[in-house]
């Protein structure tokens, strides 16, 4: 307790202190396990998983219902206007810096990585409101947001305007980053690999498999550096600026925030697990006769004990998910493709 008789929470893992919208602490085996746990979870279920819709307040209720009008997800708008803005885009710069090359020149990789990013930066106050919504308690005493519309409002009204929605360096910094970093890996990333090993001749149109197949390997390496940037950029979106409250979230926030992308990074790393604290047995150890069997195994728990007493896996969080989905995607494009390929598989 505190001076005043409060009860502090010292820690996460301390149950009798963490409130009844927070998730416990636990460890999940991959996308399925965290599925189940926020579905399982009587503050959330599984309706949960669908944060992001445009949510019905009270007072619109009874409007919505009569004039029958459904909600579309944030996410979906997202994807919308990212396909409708950014060949606009890409072609006004093309027209703008190049206005004198054909249709069978190639443009420098510089104008689709630059629309990417222009794009991104635009509809960047989409992505903030659809983080928010995704974290914030799905409890309805806890909802400071009942959609996307009032968290632009709230967020509009309390942290800064459009200003701080756009412009503030713990935003504007991470999106850049995110927004620049996936054309780059997505479009500029394969043609580098067959350069280095020594396959330049091998292009979209003349091999297609072995195209896919530098595609499949850049967007692998490339989430090395383009997850945790992403985690970063998350972790910032959920900070409040200005004079609004701070967000009851589904999961643990950090109590003091981020003062910035290297701060962030530093203190996820640091401050942060990669899984649970290990509960040693309280059995002796059993005592080998042979030196180098023993120097193995404190050489293995050494080894395990600094991977998670580090914040590395929390950095990388959905790795195994977003690998698997390179392949199914690279395995959809063997299948499907073959006639005509229309700029690549890769998702930006």
């Amino acid at each position: 307790m505190d001076e005043q008789g409060y009860v502090i929470r010292r820690s996460v893992l301390e149950e009798g202190t963490r409130p009844e919208y927070i998730i416990p602490v636990g460890s999940a085996d991959g996308v399925w396990g965290m599925m189940k746990r926020v579905g399982r979870f009587r503050a959330e279920g599984w309706l949960a998983l669908w944060k992001g819709a445009l949510r019905k307040t009270e007072k619109i209720y009874e409007k919505i219902t009569e004039s029958k009008i459904t909600g579309q997800l944030t996410s979906c708008v997202m994807e919308v206007l990212t396909v409708t803005l950014q060949p606009m885009i890409n072609g006004f710069l093309q027209s703008l810096l190049f206005p004198s090359m054909s249709s069978f020149h190639q443009p420098p990789i510089l104008l689709p990585v630059a629309s990417h990013l222009i794009t991104g930066f635009l509809l960047s106050p989409l992505d903030l409101v659809r983080t928010r919504l995704i974290v914030q308690s799905f409890t309805a005493r806890y909802r400071r947001y009942s959609g996307p519309i009032d968290a632009f409002r709230q967020i509009l009204r309390d942290e800064g305007g459009l200003w701080g929605m756009y412009l503030h360096p713990h935003l504007l910094i991470p999106t850049l980053l995110d927004n620049g970093l996936q054309p780059i890996v997505s479009l500029a990333l394969p043609g580098m690999l067959t350069s280095y090993f020594g396959w330049g001749h091998i292009t979209e149109d003349t091999h297609p498999i072995g195209w896919g197949v530098a595609e499949l390997g850049s967007s692998c390496i490339g989430l090395l550096g383009t997850l945790p940037v992403e985690t970063i950029r998350r972790r910032l979106q959920v900070q409040v600026r200005g004079r609004a409250p701070p967000l009851r979230g589904c999961v643990e926030l950090r109590p003091a925030p981020y003062n910035g992308v290297v701060d962030a990074f530093w203190h996820i790393l640091t401050e942060e697990r990669s899984d649970l604290p290990i509960t040693r047995s309280a059995r002796p150890r059993r005592m080998s006769s042979k030196g180098k069997e023993k120097a193995t195994e404190e050489k293995g728990e050494e080894y395990q004990s600094w991977f998670r007493n580090t914040g590395l896996g929390q950095l990388y969080r959905g790795l195994g998910m977003r690998l698997g989905a390179s392949v199914i995607v690279f395995g959809l494009a063997l299948i499907g493709g073959g006639e005509d390929t229309d700029g690549g598989w890769a998702e930006i």
